[in-house]
């Protein structure tokens, strides 16, 4: 059986960066006797306004999976359309998955890391299945007792953690499409609380709202 601790070092060192995310990791840890290994990844921990929003991707060890989810990949590089498409496939496909979110007032409180740990905990306490390995992209997870390993770029790297940043950037915006009906004149629909020309706009003429997070520092 592979040691987490070892394979957390190996692979965190790897500097090269594949164009496509790939099985790799995965498919070494379940032959190091790992079943559920779940892909975790976060959106939204830039944006002015809003939650931040963490997903967990349990995938299942079948042939070709990779070819199956082969349009799949770190979720900034996919166009809106193709993350809405592949969303609901990668919930048919997975084992498992789970998403959770954390509060403008959360990250206000905790800060914008303990606020996305604590959105990741709650993705992780919504499983079907409890995992046995998590891979993530980049940050590590102290406050989750399992072994772990933390990979620069790891949305670009393994395929689960591309598929929970899909499920994670899909949540999100759908929530902020939501809020949009309710906070008029933001443009929350479009940007979805990033710092853009018309949000900017939007806050020089209406002020902050109760989505802001006051903790950022805002330039209008």
């Amino acid at each position: 059986m592979i040691r987490s601790d070892d394979f957390s070092r190996q692979t965190a060192e790897a500097v090269t960066t594949p164009l496509f995310s790939t099985l790799e990791f995965e498919q070494a840890l379940w032959n190091g006797g790992f079943s559920c290994v779940a892909g975790i990844d976060e959106a939204g921990r830039g944006a002015w306004a809003g939650s931040v929003c963490a997903a967990t991707v349990i995938l299942p060890r079948t042939p070709h999976l990779a070819w199956t989810l082969r349009g799949v990949r770190d979720s900034k590089q996919m166009t809106p359309l193709a993350r809405e498409s592949w969303a609901p496939r990668i919930k048919e496909i997975a084992l498992a998955w789970g998403v959770g979110f954390a509060s403008a007032e959360e990250i206000d409180m905790l800060g914008i890391v303990p606020a996305t740990k604590l959105a990741a905990t709650r993705a992780i306490a919504s499983l079907s299945l409890k995992p046995d390995y998590l891979i993530t992209d980049y940050l590590i997870f102290p406050e989750i007792p399992l072994p772990q390993t933390a990979l620069v770029k790891g949305d670009r790297r393994s395929l689960s953690v591309a598929a929970a940043s899909v499920l994670a950037k899909t949540a999100r915006d759908a929530r902020m499409r939501e809020l949009d009906l309710e906070y008029h004149g933001y443009g929350f629909a479009r940007h979805k609380g990033y710092g853009t020309p018309q949000h900017r706009a939007a806050i020089r003429q209406s002020g902050l709202c109760t989505l802001h997070r006051k903790s950022f520092a805002i330039k209008t």
